[in-house]
């Protein structure tokens, strides 16, 4: 892995250079932009006052990534040749027609390498068994990401080094915390997203399952599997969300069954300050295992190693496991359903990601928003859950908590040389 990430940083910067002399604007060394904990919504406006441009937002990524990635093995491998073409293709696109540009247009995002591109950067899910493989088609999501103009940046715990970082999406929530792209994708089968997201003191949306499409992502279960993004904010991953949602013809059946819950007018309508106002909220007191620790810890002991290396001896899913997995479904369907209705809840609460199990096993969305820190330093978060489709209202009640508390900070990095290249 080391390898290939210096040899990626390795490539010349002569195709780059040549575009960016056909700009038809020059790329000023002095600007006032400050790229700390740069939103969305903070990016645009620079953009079409020319203060800013994809360009060097793109380069200053690259550079932060450069800097911090050797410490914080966030970024597998970076996209620097087609990702400086697409920001000054965003550029030129801009200044020939600057109105009405989805608000992701020229936008650096970080990919999590179980994504599919069809690109020259590798879709390897993290295995050296995977280097070299050629992606056919670009996955669902980076097609609609494109489409509006995102710029495909990199593949993917800063806060106290010694905690876990949690999940398979851990590289794209580390890389949102320590501002290394503007925003990230992540994918769950369970509590991958959430998890990650908390523990990093990042937002994180596990979408409905079907809500956006699985095609070209390297895949852990169909029944569970789903793609959401991982921001530093609500407002942030609510723009990725309404990008990447809706049908798609390669995944038919799961996007087909869910786009019926895709509201008109898309999810950024219920980003509202008031979003806590009247809800009716479950909170979950004790989450999955909270309990057992210790005991299983216990029985592991006794066991031998042994047992667990035959236990791994297996020929796949046979039919007992099918029947646990659909009853697994079930239950978890018909608790949460039947709690939600006859509460008339809104939502479920929990800290962190104890909700992962039953959102996962259910399809159902969540979303994890930073609540603070605990005495050692390490983020905490608090989790929102409802049942399919309920994005929507728990889009409200998570932004609605995170402007009410706004208790996310960024990653100090005391110690570690960090130098952001200047002269753009």
């Amino acid at each position: 892995m080391p390898s290939l990430y210096l040899h990626r940083f390795s490539i010349a910067f002569t195709v780059v250079t040549f575009l960016s002399l056909c700009l038809p604007f020059p790329l000023s060394a002095q600007y006032s932009f400050d790229f700390t904990e740069a939103t969305v919504d903070s990016i645009q406006p620079a953009f079409r006052n020319r203060s800013l441009t994809s360009f060097q937002l793109v380069r200053h990524y690259l550079s932060v990534i450069e800097n911090l990635n050797p410490s914080l093995r966030a970024v597998i491998e970076v996209n620097r040749p087609d990702a400086m073409t697409q920001a000054v293709q965003a550029d030129l696109e801009r200044e020939r027609y600057p109105y009405n540009r989805n608000r992701l247009h020229g936008i650096p995002i970080l990919l999590k390498d179980n994504i599919g591109t069809a690109d020259k950067i590798n879709t390897t899910a993290g295995s050296f068994a995977l280097l070299g493989s050629v992606v056919s088609r670009d996955s669902g999501v980076v097609r609609r990401l494109r489409k509006v103009g995102a710029v495909i940046c990199a593949r993917p715990n800063p806060y106290v080094a010694s905690a876990s970082p949690c999940g398979s999406s851990s590289g794209s929530a580390i890389a949102a915390a320590a501002n290394l792209a503007t925003v990230t994708l992540g994918t769950e089968t369970d509590g991958s997203i959430l998890c990650p997201a908390a523990a990093n003191s990042v937002v994180g949306i596990k979408p409905t399952v079907g809500l956006t499409s699985r095609s070209m992502v390297i895949p852990i279960s169909p029944r569970q599997d789903t793609i959401g993004p991982i921001c530093r904010t609500v407002r942030d991953a609510v723009y990725v969300l309404d990008a990447i949602v809706g049908y798609d013809v390669y995944d038919s059946k799961a996007t087909k069954e869910a786009v019926k819950y895709i509201p008109k007018g898309g999810y950024r309508r219920f980003l509202n300050f008031d979003g806590l106002r009247g809800k009716r909220i479950g909170i979950l007191r004790e989450g999955f295992f909270s309990k057992n620790s210790v005991q299983a810890k216990e029985k592991i002991q006794e066991y031998g190693q042994l047992i667990f290396l035959e236990s791994e001896r297996t020929n796949g899913i046979n039919s007992t496991v099918r029947n646990v997995i659909s009853n697994m479904a079930r239950l978890s369907s018909k608790g949460i359903k039947t709690l939600m209705k006859e509460k008339h809840l809104d939502k479920i609460v929990t800290e962190d990601s104890g909700l992962g199990p039953i959102l996962a096993i259910g399809g159902y969305p969540g979303i994890s928003v930073p609540a603070g820190y605990d005495e050692k330093g390490v983020p905490f978060g608090i989790c929102f859950g409802g049942l399919k489709g309920y994005e929507p209202r728990l889009i409200e009640i998570a932004y609605a908590f995170e402007q009410a508390t706004k208790v996310r900070k960024p990653p100090s990095f005391k110690g570690h040389q960090f130098q952001i290249i200047s002269d753009l």
